[in-house]
């Protein structure tokens, strides 16, 4: 659920920015302003996803997420009854802190309960249910877009209360992270909850035992050479090698550029030549099941596949996509005078479905299972949580500069993100090992760990 809250709140503004009551009521804010009331949340997750990894360690993964609900409830509330621009933002950012926390503790969450051979597929649900929140935010979108009031953007931007609210109640049904109990030293507590998850609680099983005395190693160790700043995640070699590789997997997920597509995806089906609030939704709403669909191949082969070559995998795909409508809109412009291609121009917006497609199969899923299985439990709270604080940082830059660039160089935008396709995917060619299949514990001897 925290993932679909992410998601939605993604989507939503990509089509409340296009609705005439929105656009009217802050008065037509140009493409300035546009970018940063869609992109300052990201300010607000940046602060959140620093935030949560102190936070984590203190009092649990569980409570974590708990937490940053009640601050969800608080910046959504300020955003569906916003009467001023002000109001909008100062929302947005508390609610960008709780997705920021979201994000953090919920992959490590998921990759501290779940078994080698499933912590890929366990961690692609995250990013299902990310791409399943955009759509379901692009659709109501859609259907609001026919309201004829103000309701038309207040009604998507309060709706998100409902699934927050069974998040928080749900939590107390969660079991706290085993690894996280045995750094606490509620250790009979950490043996319980391994063999609930792995061997219907049967304690003496053979593989809850190995589990739970690689853990104990690890903790025993970690307590000589705990890590309490952030500073200190870089004095090894080993762990900060893996803090660049997380917080540089996050970045290039940003880099890519799918979050240029979902955020302002109304604008991009325009400048295509889908004219008319309505037929650029209903695009972008298409597009949000595409994304859904093709998360599914990557949660049922994410763990066979290995990480590398999906990855690779999609920047071809989405690198040549980019290119290719690029190419199109270079040669083919839309003119509101006309004449205009529409086979070249349908042929644009089509290559953003497969885009969308390969980043859905790939880059979204892998962003998150990568820094959330490399770290050793001394130093994953933190170096997710600044993964997590990259991720967003560079989200903010793209939601800031992508609205510049569709209205200054046009075309040009989609030739920027195939080079940074390319770059990206020669980055994670050279530099990122392969990690499925491997322990969390045994991601010290793939990184050269103490």
């Amino acid at each position: 659920i925290g993932g679909l809250l992410f998601g939605y709140d993604q989507g939503v503004m990509s089509g409340i920015l296009v609705m005439e009551h929105w656009v009217k009521y802050f008065n037509n804010p140009n493409a300035v302003w546009r970018g940063f009331i869609t992109s300052i949340y990201l300010l607000g997750a940046f602060v959140g996803g620093l935030a949560a990894g102190p936070i984590s360690e203190r009092i649990g993964r569980k409570r974590s997420i708990m937490g940053a609900t009640i601050i969800f409830w608080f910046g959504t509330s300020m955003q569906t009854g916003a009467s001023n621009v002000d109001l909008l933002m100062a929302g947005r950012f508390f609610q960008g802190i709780s997705i920021g926390m979201y994000s953090m503790n919920i992959t490590v969450y998921q990759s501290e309960l779940s078994p080698p051979h499933l912590r890929g597929r366990a961690i692609s649900f995250q990013q299902f249910s990310i791409v399943t929140g955009i759509m379901i935010a692009f659709w109501i979108g859609y259907g609001c877009a026919y309201i004829n009031s103000d309701a038309s953007w207040r009604v998507p931007l309060g709706i998100q209360l409902a699934p927050s609210v069974v998040l928080f109640f749900g939590c107390f049904l969660l079991p706290y992270s085993p690894r996280w109990l045995a750094s606490k030293g509620r250790t009979d507590e950490a043996l319980q909850t391994l063999a609930k998850l792995h061997a219907n609680g049967d304690i003496n099983d053979p593989y809850v035992r190995q589990e739970y005395d690689e853990i104990m190693e690890q903790v025993r160790y970690e307590q000589e050479h705990s890590l309490k700043t952030y500073r200190e995640l870089f004095r090894s070699p080993s762990t900060r090698k893996r803090v660049f590789l997380a917080m540089g997997v996050q970045g290039m997920q940003q880099w890519i550029g799918i979050n240029a597509v979902l955020y302002y995806a109304p604008f991009i089906f325009q400048s295509a030549g889908m004219t008319g609030t309505l037929p650029s939704l209903l695009a972008t709403g298409v597009n949000g099941v595409v994304c859904v669909i093709f998360t599914i191949p990557a949660l049922l082969f994410m763990d066979k596949w290995g990480r590398r070559k999906t990855v690779l995998t999609g920047s071809v795909g989405m690198g040549t996509s980019m290119l290719i409508a690029g190419a199109l809109l270079r040669a083919y412009p839309y003119r509101e005078e006309g004449p205009n291609n529409t086979q070249a121009q349908y042929g644009a917006v089509a290559m953003m479905f497969i885009f969308s497609a390969s980043f859905a199969s790939s880059w979204g899923p892998i962003g998150w299972i990568y820094p959330a299985e490399i770290f050793p439990n001394r130093a994953r709270a933190k170096g997710a949580s600044l993964a997590t604080a990259t991720n967003y940082l560079m989200n903010f830059v793209i939601g800031e500069i992508t609205p510049v660039m569709l209205d200054n160089i046009k075309y040009g935008t989609y030739f920027f993100f195939f080079a940074t396709n390319v770059v990206c995917g020669l980055i994670i060619f050279f530099f990122y090992p392969e990690t499925k299949n491997r322990s969390l514990e045994e991601m010290e001897i793939l990184f050269g760990g103490e």
